[in-house]
């Protein structure tokens, strides 16, 4: 059964040209123009993934998030115009799994979709990680194919950019990676983000582990140069 995607977005060349790119890869995708057209459709059926506009008339993205989190914890990908709304999104503590900056690459769309229904898929259905696809270092256990992060025993949910640059940092403790290496793991080579894009995912990525273990201090800023992470 195809998974099914909802795209809620006020640009209609943009709900035009991601539903066909979707479609295109056997999703089934319905389309919305506010929050509140979107929500009243949630209510009677509810998609396995939604793409949210922040900024939209009648109920913006944030609200919408909001009150779909009274009815499910599917996965939510914001689309943002504004770097600077970046921290109120996943600041908030309402549960968005990722974030893509317009104007954005299709295909990055489509691989954070991805990435997203599969570790849902994995949190709905849980089964043994496999050996073969961990990383671990000291307390931190990191599955690539489930993007499932674990510190000391307990689950940290990650939003899938935030898991590629600790992936980056945790296969080499103790090698500098710069920002440009940081965008490229997380972004690929073809898209650019500001240099403070990553120092923010950074700051939150630290915030959630500082959440589980208040002596987390693994990931180290090397300043003008870059991340690293610590050896054990």
């Amino acid at each position: 059964m195809n998974a099914s995607i909802a795209l809620v977005d006020d640009d209609q060349n943009i709900l035009t040209s991601v539903s066909m790119a979707l479609e295109a890869e056997n999703f089934d995708v319905q389309t919305f123009k506010d929050g509140e057209q979107a929500l009243q459709q949630f209510k009677i059926d509810t998609p396995d993934l939604a793409v949210l506009d922040i900024k939209m008339p009648r109920m913006d993205g944030i609200e919408l998030l909001r009150k779909i989190r009274h009815l499910s914890s599917m996965p939510v990908i914001f689309l943002t115009s504004k770097d600077d709304e970046v921290d109120e999104i996943l600041g908030l503590g309402l549960g968005a799994d990722d974030y893509i900056t317009k104007p954005f690459s299709q295909r990055l769309l489509l691989a954070r979709i991805r990435a997203l229904l599969r570790r849902n898929d994995n949190y709905k259905n849980p089964t043994q990680l496999e050996p073969k696809s961990n990383i671990l270092r000291g307390d931190l256990l990191l599955d690539k194919t489930r993007h499932v992060c674990q510190w000391k025993g307990y689950n940290i949910n990650l939003t899938v950019t935030e898991f590629l640059l600790l992936l980056a940092l945790a296969t080499r403790p103790g090698h500098v990676k710069n920002r440009d290496q940081l965008m490229d793991a997380a972004y690929g080579e073809t898209i650019y983000v500001d240099d403070r894009t990553i120092d923010s995912h950074i700051k939150r990525l630290r915030k959630k582990f500082k959440a589980i273990d208040t002596t987390f201090d693994y990931i180290e800023t090397l300043y003008g140069i870059g991340y690293r992470y610590r050896e054990q």
